[in-house]
């Protein structure tokens, strides 16, 4: 028996032209982008008349991160909502606020074990070294700019927009791929970034956070996850996150070969993070086929694939 459900489907009562043009799985994600790029020129606009962006603007570390969050996760939020409350004409329970605190908290969790299990991995294999405590991390811009807007700005696109509406349409394999090289391409132009390393965070994050999303249909899960894996990463354990530049509390380096420290991109080009990534990800494999949750492709479905 199956014990699937999508969080959308086209409404019956749809006309033939709507249910291409604006309910389908594809008019929906480009009429997401359209609000999302909306959204971020609204934004845009709203911090240069504040005075907190412009050329040859200095708004200080803290008050600069808290403008990173606004620019990352507010124009995502804003077209997230306008999308599942006047197109989808729904509640979204993947954003419910009664299940905020204790997923986020889980996420978090999670993200903080998996990160220390990557780095303990790494410290026994002689890569990882830590080197001394006290270093210069200005946390609340961290927490601002790596840790929240990062962690919800990029949930709600690749899990909450992609991975969400592709399954509808194709399923969750195809959508676990699809939004997994998506994920990884996106961070294909960071710093000391190469295809491999695109590839693994596609392996390691792309397919894991989607089965998160999958298994539990939340996204303050994921981002809770998301925002303590970079955290994690950088301001405590002092590695590169993603290529970018290392500040963090703990000392740190990496060493011996790129496949093993991950080189200049930092752990998360490292094979034991992928590895250690890839046997969580079985885990939630394994719920969702006891669950029997997997979504077939439309054309497999007994509704004849309405989304």
């Amino acid at each position: 028996m199956n014990s699937w459900e999508l969080a959308y489907t086209t409404p019956a009562s749809a006309s033939g032209w709507t249910r291409w043009l604006i309910f389908s799985p594809g008019a929906r994600l480009i009429l997401f982008v359209l609000l999302f790029v909306a959204s971020s020129f609204g934004v845009g606009m709203l911090l240069h008349l504040l005075g907190w962006m412009g050329k040859g603007v200095d708004v200080g570390r803290d008050l600069g991160g808290l403008v990173q969050l606004l620019i990352r996760a507010v124009p995502a939020v804003v077209a997230y909502l306008l999308l599942v409350f006047a197109i989808e004409r729904r509640s979204p329970a993947e954003l419910s606020w009664r299940t905020l605190v204790p997923h986020a908290l889980a996420g978090l969790a999670l993200g903080v074990v998996l990160l220390s299990v990557v780095m303990g991995v790494l410290a026994l294999a002689g890569s990882f070294h830590v080197l001394g405590t006290g270093g210069d991390v200005h946390w609340l811009a961290a927490i601002l700019s790596v840790g929240l807007g990062a962690g919800i700005s990029e949930e709600i696109f690749f899990r909450g927009a992609l991975f969400r509406i592709v399954e509808e349409g194709l399923g969750t394999w195809i959508a676990l791929l699809v939004s997994a090289l998506a994920f990884g391409a996106i961070h294909l132009g960071n710093a000391n970034a190469t295809l491999w390393s695109g590839l693994a965070i596609a392996i390691e994050a792309g397919i894991l956070f989607g089965l998160v999303y999958h298994v539990t249909r939340s996204l303050w899960l994921c981002m809770g996850l998301h925002a303590a894996w970079n955290m994690m990463e950088g301001p405590v354990f002092g590695t590169s996150v993603s290529g970018l530049t290392p500040h963090g509390w703990l000392k740190s380096s990496l060493t011996g070969p790129d496949w093993l420290s991950g080189g200049p991109f930092g752990p998360e080009a490292s094979l034991v993070t992928v590895a250690c990534c890839l046997l969580l990800s079985l885990v939630f494999v394994v719920i969702a086929i006891r669950r029997n949750s997997i979504v077939p492709p439309g054309w497999m479905r007994r509704d004849g694939g309405r989304p």
